[in-house]
């Protein structure tokens, strides 16, 4: 993970959790703490309780990128196969970030309801009952798994690390950053139901996904090239280990000694 794409997921989640996550999760966050936050408690228990609803959900997006960093490491296979799943990817984040800016209507079809599911009422309604504490973290990993456009552009991004830990690590990072606007709105719910600041916040959210996916079908192409123009047995070797690097050209004379995969 580079520069590039942790600005990518830190921006996209701090923005997105601003345009789009209190439109989705806001209504379950005001669920819960009219039913299980009393008034009487301090800030200071209140403040506990939303932190450990906010880790909750974090702890479930972590899982997931695990879950799906570990699916794309299955198809580590080489440069051409990394190439496909980079260009999949960057396309669906592109189709994705119009979505949000409203340009296509892709998101509507995704994004079905889950409480429709009985076992998630079931759960769903036998932690708002309970008075357990941990209760507040068994509802933010409920809330974790509810479908998200959000989540779905990331758990894509966790797919092309082609890791188990960094896959997390993407949810991780991703989560963490949706934790200061949703945790504020459990507080302080007037300072987000501003139409038009949220709707900004949304197109710039678009534009960060748009842009992360045009860098993602670059690196596709650097991929593809390195598969292109550099010999099987070279491609086993890490291309960013290699004083060529997967785009240029592995002619004699271009790359060190000549032979394309020449180690520093």
């Amino acid at each position: 993970m580079n520069v590039i794409e942790l600005t990518a997921i830190i921006s996209f989640a701090f923005l997105g959790s601003i345009g789009h996550c209190i439109g989705m999760c806001g209504g379950f966050i005001m669920t819960y703490t009219m039913a299980k936050v009393k008034p009487t408690d301090s800030k200071f228990v209140q403040s506990l309780y939303h932190l450990s609803y906010n880790l909750g959900r974090v702890t479930t997006y972590t899982i997931l990128g695990a879950l799906f960093g570990y699916f794309g490491s299955l198809w580590e296979i080489n440069p051409l196969v990394r190439s496909i799943m980079f260009s999949l990817a960057g396309i669906l984040m592109v189709v994705m970030g119009l979505s949000f800016a409203g340009k296509l209507k892709f998101l509507n079809s995704i994004e079905i309801p889950i409480s429709n599911y009985s076992w998630f009422k079931k759960m769903f309604m036998y932690q708002m009952n309970s008075g357990n504490k941990s209760s507040f973290f068994v509802l933010g990993m409920l809330n974790g798994l509810f479908p998200c456009g959000l989540v779905y552009t990331m758990l894509v991004t966790a797919a092309t690390t082609s890791s188990a830990f960094y896959g997390a690590l993407v949810m991780f990072i991703f989560g963490i950053f949706t934790i200061p606007t949703l945790f504020t709105f459990a507080f302080v719910v007037s300072l987000f139901s501003g139409q038009k600041f949220r709707a900004l916040m949304i197109q710039l959210a678009a534009l960060t996904v748009i842009i992360f996916g045009i860098w993602t079908i670059y690196k596709a192409y650097l991929q593809f090239d390195f598969w292109y123009n550099t010999d099987k047995d070279v491609q086993k070797v890490e291309p960013t280990k290699m004083k060529c690097g997967p785009a240029m050209k592995c002619a004699a004379g271009k790359c060190g000694t000549g032979k394309c995969g020449s180690k520093q």
